[in-house]
Formats: C-alpha cells, structure tokens, sequence
C-alpha cells in the first residue's frame, strides 16, 4: 500500500522548467509518517524498483532506469535514505505531530541534497546553477509538504493504531 501511495501521488505534477514539483515528497513524508522504518523504507525501495524495471509510477506516468540516470534520478533514489532517516527519528523521538514535522523537514533537506547533488553532475553544472534549479524553488513548497504530511500522518496512523491495524513504530 505505502508504494502505490507514493506512485499515486506522484502523478500529481506542477511543471517547473527544470524539475518539477510533484506529490512523491508529500507520499514519502506520509507512508514514513504512518509505516515507521521498516515498512516505510520497503515502500519506498518497492516503488523505486517498480519504476526501473519500467512500471510506469514515476512522475507522468513514466518508468524505466532511464529515469533514474537521468536529471531527477538523485531524487528518487535520495528517497531511500530519506525514509530510513526520516523512521529512525521518529522511532526514537515519538510520531507526534512536532516531530514529524522535523522529521519530513528532515526529509526534504536530504531528498533535495540528493537531487542538487545529481543533477549538478548530470547536468554538468555549477553547485550554484544546480542550487538554484534543483532545491531553491523547492524549499518553500517543501515546508509545506512535510507539515502537511505531518499531520495527515500522524493523524492516520492514529486512526489504524486505534482500530488495530497497525503495530507501534518499528
């Protein structure tokens, strides 16, 4: 369920020249939020895996491992760490709704140094030019995104705590 989340709200797209802005940070702030470590990061890994081997759940329907080499590739594979970084705090701080919102702040500062990161070396520009495209216009947006997958999951996983559908943080 985490993976097809985030291949969901992946097809949720604001085009912007360079990278655009899509639901898949705001899907991997919620599954983690709501899945903890473990399943969070296997949500995450599975919809990676999903999209190269050529299942269409990347941005626009797409898939491929073209996708992966190409400029929004560190995005993408930066998710990985995010989720386990992102579980761990929140297993060892509490999945309430102020440590979530740190959590995903986390979140997005290690996805956006991934994909800054790889698209200065795909694209072959400078640290500034690759700033400037790959997480400046994303920082604000960002922000917004990891509170509002805060309280989405914090509020979830509430819920399926409560009716037993879901085991503590793991």
């Amino acid at each position: 369920m985490g993976a097809a989340i985030i291949a969901v709200l992946a097809q949720v797209t604001i085009p912007l020249p360079l990278v655009p802005i899509t639901g898949q940070t705001l899907a991997i702030g919620l599954v983690v939020t709501i899945l903890g470590t473990r399943y969070g990061t296997l949500s995450v890994i599975l919809y990676i895996l999903l999209g190269a081997i050529g299942v269409p759940v990347f941005t626009g329907f797409s898939g491929g491992l073209s996708i992966l080499v190409g400029p929004t590739g560190g995005y993408i594979v930066g998710f990985v760490p995010t989720a386990l970084i992102m579980g761990m705090y929140l297993a060892k701080f509490g999945v309430t709704y102020p440590q979530a919102i740190i959590a995903n702040i986390i979140g997005m500062v290690i996805t956006l140094s991934f994909g800054t990161t790889w698209l200065k070396i795909v694209g072959d520009l400078s640290w500034t030019a690759a700033f400037m495209g790959g997480a400046a216009p994303f920082i604000i947006v960002g922000i917004i995104k990891a509170a509002a997958a805060a309280w989405l999951g914090v509020l979830i996983r509430k819920r399926l705590l409560n009716a037993q559908l879901l085991q503590q943080l793991a």
